[in-house]
């Protein structure tokens, strides 16, 4: 079947962080076929060409690419937004706790779907998630992906020091356990494997060097980690790694530094690291709603998109206190003015699209609306309430009309989500 779709159709040409909001294009009408985009253009020259489509009108509506989640925690779905600790009290009070649960194969496939519904109704089509220790974590999320036809990345986080009993394994059965998945279940469909360490702290250098290894061996893989969230924290690495010459190099003297490295919030680093990151094109994650919910810091996004780095968009479910790739768009706003750099529209929308899939290094397929792109849409809904409605009717351009969606916006802005093709929900 193919599905003709009329509305405002967003696409981007170029990042707009150096191109300005010029970088992105507006169609009337989107054509897809067997999961993928064929065409945009005009509506009358793209019924014209395509006279047995199946046509969806959305009018007004705006039609995007979906949106892409780089950093997520799925076992936290059921902890989110839990009172008042900072990381490592977080991780100890809540994280860790819920996390034991996920030894109870059923218990995983229960949150698992609940996660991907959850963000599905936010218009979320992908992530790259942590599961936890347990084997069954990833196959929950990935068979409930699966099921769905989303694209997904997930992986056994691996932790041999500094988690509870129950909750570690050991340098040799994180290699192995992740060997074993990964072979079960990257490039398996829409899936991906993705090597993690949950962070150096929680890894002896024994464990760390095993999976700098696995990595090596297994380099169409990414991996993911976290990367000085916080003071305290950075603190705690220096403590367990008196001979590292900063947070980054606890990483990068095992082999996990490098083109495909996934680093979670990036909010505090040295010069060095900013160099390193950047010349080993490297992804920095921005977690703003986690960022602010836990107290960590405001993440210098104009600095660090200014300097060549490459740059994603999470919720960071559930230290972050939203499913919402809108509330985090939002949020990265707020953060962006607290550092004095406010991010255009163009620029979050294109964090939350393009800018994530560039930093999963899948753009190639997701995160745009081009010919011969995967086809994942969320269809947005400009007056979702009555004050957005207000708002947007009296923008002149479309940044106006769209950025009180970007602030204001839930789930009663999501009017349609496509998945491969295909009406979800």
């Amino acid at each position: 079947m193919t599905d003709l779709l009329l509305g405002r159709v967003l696409s981007f040409t170029a990042d707009p962080f150096t191109a300005g909001p010029e970088a992105a294009r507006l169609d009337e009408a989107v054509v897809i076929a067997e999961g993928r985009i064929v065409a945009t253009g005009t509506a009358e020259a793209l019924r014209r060409a395509h006279p047995q489509a199946r046509v969806t009108d959305y009018g007004g509506r705006l039609i995007s690419a979906g949106f892409i989640d780089a950093h997520v925690h799925y076992p936290q779905t059921a902890i989110i937004a839990s009172w008042g600790k900072r990381l490592i009290d977080w991780l100890n009070t809540y994280t860790f706790p819920e996390e034991m649960r996920f030894a109870d194969p059923a218990y995983a496939a229960t949150i698992a779907a609940r996660y991907l519904d959850l963000t599905r109704a936010q218009g979320t089509t992908s992530v790259c998630s942590y599961a936890t220790i347990h084997p069954a974590s990833v196959d929950a999320l990935m068979a409930a992906a699966q099921a769905r036809g989303q694209r997904i990345w997930t992986g056994k986080t691996c932790m041999d020091r500094n988690a509870p009993e129950g909750l570690r394994d050991t340098a040799q059965s994180a290699h192995d356990d992740s060997a074993a998945l990964l072979a079960k279940w990257h490039g398996v469909d829409r899936l991906s494997y993705v090597i993690t360490p949950r962070f150096s702290p929680t890894s002896t250098p024994e464990q760390l060097e095993a999976l700098g290894a696995l990595w090596a061996a297994n380099p169409s893989c990414l991996m993911q980690t976290h990367l000085s969230e916080q003071t305290d924290e950075i603190a705690w690495v220096k403590g367990l790694f008196p001979q590292a010459r900063d947070y980054l190099d606890t990483y990068e003297q095992f082999g996990l530094l490098g083109r495909g490295g996934l680093y979670g919030h990036a909010i505090h680093l040295e010069p060095r690291e900013k160099d390193r990151l950047r010349e080993v094109d490297a992804s920095l994650i921005h977690c703003p709603t986690s960022n602010t919910f836990i107290g960590s810091g405001l993440f210098d996004m104009g600095g660090l998109k200014a300097a060549g780095q490459r740059i994603g968009l999470a919720t960071d479910t559930g230290g972050g206190s939203s499913f919402s790739m809108l509330r985090t768009m939002a949020a990265a706003y707020e953060v962006g003015q607290l550092r004095g750099r406010p991010l255009h529209p163009a620029e979050l929308w294109w964090l939350a699209t393009l800018g994530s899939a560039q930093s999963l290094h899948a753009d190639h397929l997701i995160g745009n609306i081009a010919p011969g792109m995967e086809a994942d849409l969320v269809v947005i809904d400009l007056a979702s309430t009555p004050a957005i409605a207000q708002a947007s009717a009296r923008a002149e351009t479309l940044w106006e009309a769209l950025f009180p969606t970007i602030m204001m916006g839930d789930d009663r802005a999501i009017h349609a989500v496509w998945i491969a093709g295909q009406p979800a929900g």
